[in-house]
């Protein structure tokens, strides 16, 4: 029995009669905050760079999967062979340049999304998209599928161009006090289509950002009663901090 196989024996002994009690109370429904919880971790690990507890947190990640699988198998949905038979078919399909005699120039860009839509029978590419992703990383997975048919700006200036026209309707609808929700929302569209061009993940962006106001904020809590400070003297305080730690950096 290979470490894969054992890990599946040990899963449905967790949950057979004689098994563990919570474990055979969980349903699909029940673990999806510790799925969740689980997937922040290993991205967590990832962003740390640290490997041991990268190692540790995609172990419980598989242990889900296994879990998920067991579950649909008491329902005969299917089996974790049948999980593992898809995504191999899966990929040799959406490859065919690696898994068949097509040549490289066959494999055209777009040709990945084109055959997802194929595969599932779906009408747009931009179907299979979960709604529920958070907003940063909805709007970039679209951005994505759009691109992979050719939906896309050549180059960075192109983009840059339609964030300057975004800004600039929304100072108008501001103005105007109307549509100005709207407006923000096509800015941060833009924003997040401009940290694709550019190849930085905009949610990690955003996270870095606001942890650096978080210590800057802080250090200023440490110098001064906030409370009583006017904005400008606090403005001040505020870029003298930025000055400071822009001097470290270099």
């Amino acid at each position: 029995m290979d470490k894969f196989d054992k890990l599946i024996e040990i899963v449905k002994k967790l949950r057979s009669p004689n098994g563990c009690d919570w474990d055979k109370e969980q349903t699909h429904e029940s673990l999806v905050p510790y799925l969740l919880e689980e997937t922040h971790e290993v991205i967590e690990a990832i962003e740390n760079k640290d490997y041991d507890s990268l190692k540790e947190e995609l172990g419980d990640l598989i242990l889900h999967v296994i879990f998920q699988a067991d579950l649909a198998s008491d329902k005969n949905k299917f089996s974790v062979q049948d999980l593992l038979d898809g995504i191999n078919k899966k990929l040799i399909n959406r490859h065919p340049h690696i898994f068949s005699n097509n040549s490289d120039d066959s494999y055209k860009k777009g040709s990945w999304e084109a055959t997802k839509k194929k595969e599932k029978n779906r009408d747009s590419v931009l179907d299979g998209v979960p709604k529920s992703l958070p907003a940063l990383l909805l709007s970039r997975r679209i951005q994505e599928k759009a691109a992979g048919v050719g939906f896309d700006w050549d180059n960075n200036s192109q983009v840059m161009g339609k964030v300057d026209e975004e800004v600039l309707e929304l100072k108008e609808s501001m103005v105007e006090n109307k549509g100005i929700d709207e407006e923000l929302g096509d800015v941060l569209f833009s924003l997040v289509n401009l940290s694709r061009h550019l190849d930085i993940d905009p949610e990690l962006s955003l996270k870095r950002s606001t942890e650096k106001f978080i210590n800057r904020f802080k250090a200023i809590e440490k110098e001064v009663d906030i409370e009583k400070l006017s904005l400008e003297e606090l403005d001040q305080i505020w870029n003298k901090n930025k000055e400071k730690n822009s001097l470290k950096d270099k």
